[in-house]
């Protein structure tokens, strides 16, 4: 049985290349654009892992879902790679990197990321 991936991202190029290529691989994938919607399809759905953005209807909402995936029972151990080009659009001066309590994700990858760097940190962390 093919393994489940969540796209929750707001850019519909990006959605469908990573899309694309997942398919590629063997995987399932399935998509949302934004936040609310992509943590209501988490909970449906039970992904095997969730690849989250943080700047969707707002500057920080990746960061919100994250935190809302480990507060809930049934997402909670499901890996969350983090794939944004947040440090580049809003200038930041330091990485952005994953924390228990502020950012419970197992990656955190800048935009663009290569496809083979996207697919290591995948195979690495998905069940």
């Amino acid at each position: 049985m093919a393994q489940n991936i969540l796209i929750i991202d707001d850019d519909a190029d990006f959605r469908e290349a990573i899309t694309t290529l997942l398919t590629s691989k063997g995987y399932e994938v399935a998509a949302a654009a934004e936040g609310k919607s992509g943590f209501e399809k988490a909970q449906e759905e039970l992904p095997d892992l969730i690849i989250l953005d943080v700047m969707m209807a707002n500057e920080t909402q990746g960061f919100e879902v994250a935190r809302d995936f480990q507060a809930n029972e049934k997402t909670k151990n499901i890996p969350v790679i983090m794939v944004t080009g947040v440090k580049k659009e809003m200038d930041l001066g330091y990485d952005i990197n994953p924390d228990k309590q502020w950012l419970p994700v197992k990656a955190v990858l800048e935009k663009p990321v290569q496809a083979e760097k996207l697919l290591e940190v995948i195979r690495a962390n998905i069940a």
